[in-house]
């Protein structure tokens, strides 16, 4: 989640086909993680079940994904600089695919921990290096992209909760789905790496081998943390709450969060047309209170199909808020632009990676409904502090 960091003005404009390779190489990328994601979110109920594990247990094996995430992150940008953005997205990449097939192959509970220090670590890698390349393409072509990569990563996670709906119908074991699924995306993770920058930054450009939010920087990566923390829940846990507390099939469970991701997608789809119209503080209200009410909605009424409903509401309520909160990091003045993004999402994304591992240690010790509550007070905290932290600007 970081701004290319190579310098861009003096670098001819390159050829329309060179731009549409490259717009798609980033968007296949930006599918591949929400595939990725999707399908590690639906068989989350899979790992509970597969290592004999509570909420509590369960947590703590979200919360090594979110020390890998951690460990990794604040150093992913001065990588990315270092070794370009190719060789950082086959790093990332083939990781991840590589412990997603493995995750449900094994019976301890150890060899889990370790595999999610992995994943968290993969994925971070993962990530940071295609939004470096997203904003770098953002600059070079001169339009605005982000919000259309953002969607392919909606629409990957909605692909991959779908898929492993119908790999459940088709009574495939869940340690196989994931083996598939991790396994099919090796190559077409590599294969669209080719088309991706290697351009690597010179010493004198090169960030700061950590990167420390201050000021106002910090101000909006907590309002960004506000909405991961409620995107990461929605992402681990919806799963499970469809399942286990309505009282639903696996491949039902899975529909969950596949409406959570439709929504988001959807919504980040036509981002950039709303984002015209609304001014950032206003949109950031509104986002906040939709979310909020989708989320009141899923959690009071208690019904399968009201509950995808809700979490609809809150895809669509979470879907532009991250697109706003970078683009107004990298108008902060007296900042460049890669520096107020890699600083905001450096706390935004350990909000993705926390979130998951709270709301789990509430549920161990509450239930898992009462746990989900959170993402609604979430999301109205971020709603009422939108105007505040904006205005720091």
């Amino acid at each position: 989640m970081q701004a290319s960091s190579c310098p861009t003005a003096a670098l001819p404009l390159p050829a329309p086909s060179a731009l549409r390779r490259w717009h798609l190489a980033v968007r296949a990328q930006f599918g591949v993680l929400g595939l990725a994601m999707g399908a590690w979110g639906a068989q989350v109920p899979a790992v509970k079940q597969h290592y004999g594990l509570d909420e509590g247990e369960l947590s703590v094996a979200l919360l090594a994904a979110a020390a890998g995430a951690v460990l990794c992150l604040f150093s992913a940008g001065a990588l990315v600089a270092r070794f370009g953005v190719r060789h950082c997205v086959l790093a990332g990449g083939v990781l991840l695919c590589l412990v997603l097939a493995a995750v449900l192959q094994f019976e301890s509970y150890g060899v889990l921990l370790a595999l999610m220090l992995l994943l968290g670590a993969g994925s971070a890698l993962f990530d940071v290096a295609i939004n470096s390349d997203g904003n770098h393409l953002e600059s070079r072509s001169g339009r605005k992209v982000m919000s259309g990569l953002h969607a392919m990563f909606s629409l990957g996670g909605m692909a991959g909760a779908l898929l492993v709906a119908g790999l459940y119908r088709l009574a495939l074991p869940p340690a196989t789905q994931l083996a598939l699924v991790g396994l099919a995306l090796l190559p077409l993770t590599a294969v669209a790496a080719q088309a991706l920058t290697s351009d690597r930054a010179d010493s004198e450009d090169a960030p700061a081998p950590v990167a420390w939010p201050r000021g106002v920087l910090l101000w909006m990566g907590l309002l960004t943390s506000l909405c991961m923390v409620a995107e990461g829940a929605m992402y681990d846990w919806s799963a499970l709450y469809v399942h286990q507390e309505l009282r639903t099939n696996a491949a039902f469970g899975a529909l969950g969060f596949a409406a959570f991701s439709a929504a988001m997608a959807l919504g980040r789809l036509f981002g950039d047309r709303v984002r015209e119209r609304l001014a950032p503080a206003a949109l950031l209200r509104a986002s906040g209170t939709l979310a909020a009410l989708g989320m009141a909605l899923a959690l009071s009424v208690g019904v399968p199909w009201v509950a995808l409903l809700g979490f609809m509401l809150v895809g669509l309520g979470l879907a532009n808020v991250v697109p706003v909160l970078f683009a107004a990091a990298a108008q902060v003045p007296g900042v460049s632009a890669p520096t107020g993004v890699a600083a905001v999402s450096s706390v935004g994304y350990m909000g993705f990676m926390v979130g998951p591992p709270l709301i789990g240690a509430l549920a161990h010790h509450s239930s898992l409904t009462l746990a989900l509550w959170t993402v609604a007070v979430f999301a109205v905290a971020m709603a009422l502090a939108a105007r505040r932290v904006l205005a720091r600007r």
